[in-house]
């Protein structure tokens, strides 16, 4: 990506992550299909899109929208280093990642406000984020590809995305949860599917 390119996507989302990071009521919860512009339209019939992305996790692996195929549901969060909600999640998160069957459920976590080839500085503050917060499962750095295939609608964090094995969204939760809600959300949508 160019450097023009890299600075107006950052700037973009900076503005669009930072905006809704914050305490501002309940969360909302919305059973969505991905394609779709507006959560609130979710009435309507539209054709389900799969989420295509390809991305690099915190330790320079490659991931794509393939690890959707390995389990039955797969919880995204994207998350800011910046965001007070979200850090006080991520060891309820945490410990999610570890009780469930990998053929089950995966945690997978999209750090809103690194990118791909940031800086030092700014990877090292999310590793120690990640580590104070015993979040240990996958966290992948922000690229173009995960932010049209998936964050366009995205306008704060934490969002959470539930994905199925076909890569299709099945549920949106905007704003944190507690252990307890997570769990009643992911048991619900695994007997669903």
């Amino acid at each position: 990506m160019g450097k023009y390119k890299r600075l107006v996507l950052t700037v973009i989302l900076a503005a669009v992550f930072m905006s809704g990071c914050g305490e501002k009521g309940p969360a909302e919860s919305t059973p969505v299909q991905s394609g779709q512009e507006n959560p609130d339209t979710s009435s309507q019939e539209e054709e389900a899109v799969p989420v295509v992305f390809e991305a690099m996790d915190l330790e320079g692996n490659e991931v794509s929208s393939d690890v959707f195929s390995e389990t039955k549901l797969t919880m995204i969060n994207v998350w800011g280093t910046f965001c007070g909600p979200c850090l006080r999640e991520m060891p309820d998160l945490g410990e999610l990642a570890g009780e469930y069957e990998p053929e089950e459920f995966r945690l997978i976590g999209i750090i809103s406000d690194v990118q791909e080839g940031d800086t030092e500085e700014k990877i090292s503050l999310a590793e120690s984020l990640i580590e104070e917060t015993g979040a240990d499962f996958t966290h992948l750095l922000l690229n173009e590809s995960l932010y049209l295939g998936l964050l366009t609608g995205v306008s704060g964090v934490p969002t959470t995305f539930f994905v199925d094995e076909n890569g299709i969204v099945v549920y949106v939760v905007q704003g944190a949860k507690d252990k307890e809600m997570w769990q009643k959300i992911i048991n619900g949508l695994l007997e669903e599917l």
